[in-house]
């Protein structure tokens, strides 16, 4: 098993030492601060470009994860966890954030490892959070969630 499938599972630790029930729990102003722990509640299949020791998700990792009831419970959490971040949280609703980085990957990670419907809801929940706002999230941002 690799480390990102014991770390979802709640069997192992992400790169800094934390539990994924750990992660989950952090308070708004540390996930704000927080730069290493988004690439392990969302991991991808693909080398993350702001953090060079963030888990890449390798051969059966993938299958491994969409098969173990924890790990889907670890996601269906941490998918919870980042939506409540967005709605008690306005900062980000700019042109350009750092936030607008962790949607896409958010959104892409659902699609790959719970499934589209799973990632069309979060999409629809941020598209609602930026329309309500005004629309101040740039276009260009809008359209990476979409090809997310």
């Amino acid at each position: 098993m690799s480390a990102i499938v014991d770390f979802l599972k709640g069997a192992g630790t992400d790169g800094a030492g934390r539990t994924v029930f750990e992660v989950v729990a952090m308070d708004d102003r540390t996930i704000e601060r927080s730069h290493d722990f988004i690439q392990w509640l969302f991991p991808l299949d693909a080398p993350s470009g702001a953090n060079r020791n963030a888990p890449v998700l390798g051969p059966g990792d993938v299958a491994a994860i969409h098969d173990c009831g924890m790990a889907q419970i670890a996601l269906a959490a941490a998918t919870d966890r980042m939506a409540v971040f967005y709605q008690r949280n306005t900062h980000w609703l700019v042109v350009h954030d750092h936030n607008h980085l962790r949607i896409t990957r958010i959104i892409k990670s659902l699609r790959l490892l719970r499934g589209p419907g799973e990632a069309e809801d979060f999409h629809s929940l941020i598209l609602r959070l930026d329309e309500a706002a005004g629309r101040p999230v740039s276009v260009g941002s809008r359209r990476y969630w979409a090809e997310a």
